[in-house]
């Protein structure tokens, strides 16, 4: 339709248009679609241009249906939150409009027109009535609650209740309105009417063969209703009203019940909707100082729902867990939640109870179903988290809890429970331990039977894969928490796990009990036995070279098989397991630390002597990536453990390194470079200048290969590997060895200024321009005096200055981004270097030739080279 005709449907205009337009739409049979299309525009029209009615304002029976169909269309345009950002602010001023003008002019009428439809459509047509419900319900935020909270309104949504096919929706729209923001007394007046109606027609009596859907709406609306008093009760506490504070946590009491009702139903969904007003309620008690009888109670009575809640069905899937079991793992977290503000109210209760509840399930855990002896163990582990100590000392300090948590553990490991057959139990009782590690340094005497749990059949044994997974993570955080207390048991553990460390080649066709992440743990728990021990450093030794010499001799041989294969699958295949044994290897060196380090437990050799192994790995032609990655991370380990021992590996590896290399091989070869030269420096000069430029040309050749114009991977490479060479040279600067660049011969040492200016002012990366210019302020600090290189000054003014103007004043310059402000901040400190180290030079150089060619005032040049900060405020100036 034309302007003119859109102008005819106010109601401003000519009547008898209006309802021929009317009756031509109903003619049209538009779509849903279309009149969404037309309700937004309209909308838009209608109230931006001030024409304040809404275009179907009045309309016929027959056509109510669209008419809701088009108010549901507005209220989602009203709220709709995922435009994007350059109209947010438009967005927020129109609906802010639109909103504004139909309160003033429209709202009372709409909202009488909701009431004759839901009072003269109620039993005639269900799908209109709950449309309009849900229209109720969408507008009641941001209109006069008077509107609706009134008696004839309220008597009609709480008929509804008692509507089948209407409660649902009836539900919804009194949540709505019991959850409007209004005065603490007046909430606290509606939301007592609203239950005293919904008591005395039976709801608060709660059936557990009632419809769950309807159950799921009422639970949420009781919870509306509670959390709503007790924002009252809050408001008025702080408010100082206590009388009306008092009648107000007397209402909150009085639905407690109610709460317990649904909180305990067998629906998860049900339970879940309730619990914000639960926690609510609890944190209300917290904050008394005497609990009443009656709330103590009702403190049980929470602790004990929860208990039950906590526990599994008999559907829940352990072995392949779906969408369903996802759901009640954080239902589970909710729970959890209540019993943390649980132990705030009463810790002494909820030990009381969960030591009774605990006590008895394993006393007769052969004869009791799975998920309460889960729970009963659960309820051990989460104590942990609910009765908050210092760096998990739960064995002393408070008597009456120390001693109930320890006998409780006691229980937990000479009950036999660890042997039951279900792997929920078998997890709970590992988990528990591991959480308890304390435990065993008061009662030591428990810590072989537990080993043995671990080790066997029971643990890293286990039929489950789940459950020996898990286990080698535990076992492994089992060891490291009570090395002390493992002497006595190393070499034994060592024995027993000696088939768990075997390396499995592709071609064996065994397949072995642990995936080889899982094994990482367990050789990092070997390691930590051996380095932790109290042996003499010659047994250590021993002991690591019995660790690690299956690893280096399997190795040679499945690199000699790689070297032969052909099938590129048997290749990938061959490559992996080469990788898991490095990677076997560097996590033993795990367990050293200053105070037990390779020298001290005389295990140097051992650990050149797999360098000795893998370096030849680099040298394969076949799958390099994942061997370099190996290998690579290998040497970062060794280079933190064996320190300048590493050093004679470190020239060959890097040849083979920068062989054939791609970015990514490059991007992550620079970081062992960088680390080498940080922590070495002037031990490594003469490695570094050695392989300076051939490192460069590897990346310079890289960065110079074409690429395709709309190839955003190829891109996003050559950015991040320009960012890992900018990092590399800040490196070497930063650690003093800046001659190393100086010594590369005047045209190279040219061509790497030069890429660092480019960095700072053409490429439109801000990590980057930082970096560069922390570069050239380092270079300027070092070489930028009187007796700097030959031509260095030159390069300066020429090239330095005028970068950190150039840079800041490209329009990819965005100081809206936190990078882009860091990098400005070492814009201007490059600056503020030269200015010191060439002193009244720099100022001159910047007054009379550099700022006039571009144009810069000169009452600003005069102003600003006046000021003590001059660089900086000139760069912001500009």
């Amino acid at each position: 339709m034309d302007e003119q005709a859109l102008l005819g449907l106010n109601p401003n205009a000519d009547s008898d248009f209006r309802q021929r337009a009317l009756a031509y739409f109903e003619q049209l049979k538009i779509s849903p679609d279309a009149w969404q299309v037309c309700a937004e525009a309209l909308a838009q029209r209608t109230y931006s241009d001030d024409h304040i009615k809404f275009f179907c304002f009045q309309v016929l029976e027959h056509q109510v249906k669209y008419k809701y169909s088009e108010l549901t269309t507005v209220q989602q345009q009203l709220i709709r939150e995922t435009l994007i950002s350059w109209l947010q602010a438009q967005e927020a001023r129109r609906n802010t409009l639109i909103k504004d003008t139909m309160r003033e002019q429209c709202i009372p009428n709409l909202v009488e027109s909701w009431y004759q439809i839901l009072q003269n459509y109620q039993y005639t047509n269900s799908e209109v009535t709950c449309q309009c419900l849900e229209v109720v319900g969408a507008y009641v935020s941001w209109i006069d609650l008077s509107l609706i909270a009134n008696d004839r309104f309220i008597n009609m949504l709480l008929g509804h209740m008692s509507i089948e096919v209407l409660r649902e929706e009836a539900c919804d729209c009194l949540f709505e309105i019991v959850n409007k923001g209004m005065d603490p007394v007046d909430k606290m007046k509606l939301v007592e009417s609203l239950c005293q109606v919904l008591q005395s027609a039976g709801f608060f009596i709660i059936d557990q063969e009632e419809d769950v859907d309807f159950l799921a709406r009422f639970s949420k609306l009781v919870n509306g209703m509670g959390q709503s008093l007790i924002v009252s009760w809050t408001k008025l506490i702080k408010n100082g009203d206590i009388k009306n504070a008092q009648e107000a946590l007397q209402a909150i009491e009085t639905k407690v019940a109610l709460m317990l009702q649904l909180l305990i139903h067998e629906d998860d969904d049900i339970s879940s909707n309730i619990i914000g007003f639960c926690y609510d309620y609890l944190h209300i008690l917290k904050q008394l100082s005497v609990l009443s009888d009656q709330q103590k109670a009702n403190v049980e009575a929470i602790m004990l729902a929860v208990m039950k809640k906590l526990t599994y069905d008999e559907e829940y899937n352990f072995e392949n867990e779906g969408e369903d079991e996802a759901m009640f793992v954080e239902y589970r977290k909710q729970l959890k939640l209540l019993l943390d503000r649980l132990a705030q109210v009463s810790p002494e209760l909820l030990l009381a109870s969960v030591r009774r509840v605990f006590s008895s399930t394993l006393q007769n855990w052969q004869t009791t179903r799975f998920m309460e002896v889960e729970v009963a163990i659960r309820l051990l582990y989460m104590l942990a988290e609910a009765l908050p100590v210092s760096h998990g000392a739960h064995f002393s300090g408070d008597v009456s809890k120390a001693s109930a948590l320890q006998d409780m553990m006691r229980t937990l490991v000479t009950s036999g429970v660890s042997s039951y057959q279900h792997t929920s139990v078998t997890l709970e009782f590992f988990e528990t331990v591991v959480r308890y590690e304390k435990f065993f340094t008061v009662e030591p005497q428990h810590i072989p039977c537990v080993l043995m749990a671990f080790l066997d059949h029971r643990g890293l044994r286990h039929s489950s894969a789940k459950v020996r997974s898990r286990t080698a993570y535990l076992f492994s955080r089992f060891v490291k928490s009570l090395n002390k207390q493992m002497n006595p048991f190393i070499e034994d553990i060592l024995n027993r796990i000696q088939d768990l460390l075997e390396l499995s080649p592709p071609e064996n066709g065994y397949q072995s009990l642990l995936s080889s992440d899982d094994q990482l743990f367990i050789y990092e728990t070997a390691g930590v036995l051996i380095v932790n021990s109290e042996y003499p450093a010659e047994r250590k030794q021993a002991l690591m070279r019995n660790l690690l010499t299956p690893l280096m001799e399997k190795f040679k041989i499945l690199l000699e098989k790689l070297m032969l294969a052909q099938d590129e699958e048997r290749q990938a295949s061959l490559a992996d397991c080469l990788n898991h044994a490095v990677g076997f290897a560097s996590r033993t060196s795990k367990a050293f630390s200053n105070k037990q380090t390779v020298k001290q437990c005389g295990c140097s050799e051992v650990y050149l002597d797999c360098l000795q192994t893998f370096l030849p790995a680099l040298s394969c032609p076949l799958q390099k990536d994942i061997l370099r990655s190996g290998v690579r991370t290998f040497l970062h380990r060794m280079i933190i453990c064996l320190e300048e021992e590493v050093l004679p590996f470190i020239p060959s590896a890097s040849e083979h390194m920068l062989k054939d290399c791609e970015a990514k091989d490059l991007q992550e070869f620079i970081p062992l470079i960088n680390q080498i030269t940080a922590k070495f420096k002037i031990q490594v000069s003469p490695f570094l200048q050695q392989m300076f430029m051939p490192l460069l040309h590897a990346i310079f050749e890289v960065l110079l290969r074409p690429a395709e114009e709309n190839d955003q991977s190829a891109a996003l490479e050559k950015q991040m590997l320009r960012r890992s060479y900018f990092a590399f040279l800040q490196t070497v600067t930063g650690s003093g060895m800046s001659e190393v660049i100086a010594n590369q011969g005047a045209e190279n040492v040219e061509r790497v200024l030069v890429t660092v200016i480019q960095g700072a002012v053409e490429y439109p990366d801000p990590i980057a321009q930082k970096t560069c210019f922390i570069i050239l302020s380092k270079l300027v600090e070092l070489w930028g005096g009187k007796d700097g290189p030959v031509g260095f000054a030159d390069f300066v003014y020429k090239h330095i200055v005028p970068a950190c103007f150039l840079a800041p004043l490209k329009q990819t310059f965005d100081l809206a981004d936190a990078q882009t402000v860091l990098a400005l901040s070492e814009c201007a400190v490059t600056l503020k270097t030269i200015h010191l180290k060439r002193g009244p030079e720099c100022v001159q150089y910047l007054q009379q030739e550099y700022l006039p060619s571009l144009q810069v005032a000169p009452e600003i040049i005069q102003v600003r080279a006046a000021l003590a900060d001059f660089p900086l405020n000139l760069i912001k100036e500009i």
